[in-house]
């Protein structure tokens, strides 16, 4: 059920019968094969986000009257909390419109609304939904998140660090974070090296969103970070919140992640086989590097496709490929299969794509190879 497109089939009737049964348990006067039939009607044509508004729609027109009463009916069909290795959009997929619900109708109730995200969170996630308060009750938001960044629960702390991320998929980007993310880097102090790797994973995607703007504040707080606690845990939050910097060859980063001597390492005998491809395929990327130093160095080895657009032009897109210590004067031969498959955020167009080996961000070879539609 991963990505948007994904997930959005999953939102229609049946959704609405499944989502409605558990609300007809608690409040018997609701009408499921109504709010199906309502459902099926209004999603044709709808994307996600959409579809989910449809449902909290159809949610909010047969509960109760009042908001607080109409949201403790939905806080009852919650259940029990996530466990770190149960996924939200596989277990709790169809609690998305009680979240929405609470994003679209509960900003006049903001104390009844933040404590609602915070049960919502425990069994599926309040990301999406706490936006809207990050922006119109700031202050008292933002003292809840503080508040949730040391909560037991692995899922509420979560939701302090990916509900602020300031530019979240899927969700409105927070342009006040954008401008000036010390809020958020406030909020994340606690968890850098937190002992669960879902949250870490937050922290990290939210330090990556802020070094998209603010790359020279990032490299410091990391600095800081590793050296005020050097754990395993907060190593590899550093590292995969640095990505988007490594992957733009940015040297401060590779540094910070101990990556040196790219000047040094040479790559050769660059092979793209087959030289020609179809959506489908997969193409086999062979070359070798070679430390031409008298000392010892960490690369960081990416290599980026130039993706060819509908107007013709070229977007790059960079893969990860390994980090490897090269002994003086060591040569290694890699490989990497590339699949060249559809995804949801890739269109394929035909015509001659070009791909470059990158060595702690260097480029040190490029090849090219076509495609076929």
């Amino acid at each position: 059920m991963a990505g948007e497109y994904g997930l959005k089939r999953h939102f229609d009737g049946e959704a609405a019968r499944l989502l409605g049964g558990k609300v007809r348990a608690l409040h018997p006067a609701f009408d499921v094969e109504e709010y199906a039939a309502e459902v099926e009607r209004r999603i044709p044509g709808k994307e996600l986000k959409d579809r989910v508004l449809v449902l909290a729609e159809g949610l909010r027109t047969r509960l109760p009257g009042g908001y607080p009463d109409a949201v403790a009916v939905l806080l009852g069909i919650l259940g029990g909390e996530l466990a770190e290795d149960e996924g939200m959009f596989k277990t709790s997929w169809f609690l998305m419109p009680v979240a929405r619900f609470v994003e679209e109708y509960g900003l006049d109730h903001p104390e009844i609304s933040l404590d609602a995200i915070e049960a919502i969170t425990r069994c599926h996630t309040g990301e999406y939904a706490i936006r809207p308060y990050v922006e119109q009750h700031h202050t008292r938001t933002m003292k809840r998140v503080a508040e949730w960044a040391h909560s037991p629960s692995h899922n509420v702390r979560r939701l302090a660090s990916e509900g602020v991320r300031p530019r979240l998929p899927w969700a409105r980007t927070l342009d006040l974070f954008v401008e000036d993310p010390a809020p958020v880097l406030e909020i994340l102090e606690p968890l850098r090296g937190d002992p669960s790797a879902y949250v870490r994973r937050s922290v990290a995607n939210n330090l990556n969103d802020i070094a998209r703007d603010h790359p020279a504040t990032v490299l410091a707080t990391a600095l800081r970070w590793l050296e005020e606690s050097p754990t395993p845990e907060t190593e590899w939050t550093v590292k995969h919140g640095l990505r988007t910097l490594v992957k733009k060859g940015d040297q401060r980063a590779l540094a910070l992640l101990g990556a040196t001597g790219g000047e040094h390492v040479e790559a050769d005998r660059l092979s793209l086989t087959p030289t020609t491809v179809t959506v489908g395929d997969t193409l086999v990327i062979g070359f070798d590097l070679t430390n031409t130093d008298d000392r010892t160095h960490r690369v960081t080895v990416d290599y980026v496709v130039h993706h060819v657009r509908g107007n013709g032009r070229t977007t790059p897109k960079v893969f990860k490929l390994t980090t490897l210590d090269l002994a003086p004067g060591e040569r290694r031969s890699l490989r990497k299969p590339h699949p060249v498959r559809e995804i949801s955020t890739r269109t394929y167009h035909p015509g001659e794509h070009v791909v470059d080996i990158q060595v702690n961000g260097l480029v040190k070879g490029s090849g090219r190879f076509g495609l076929r539609i």
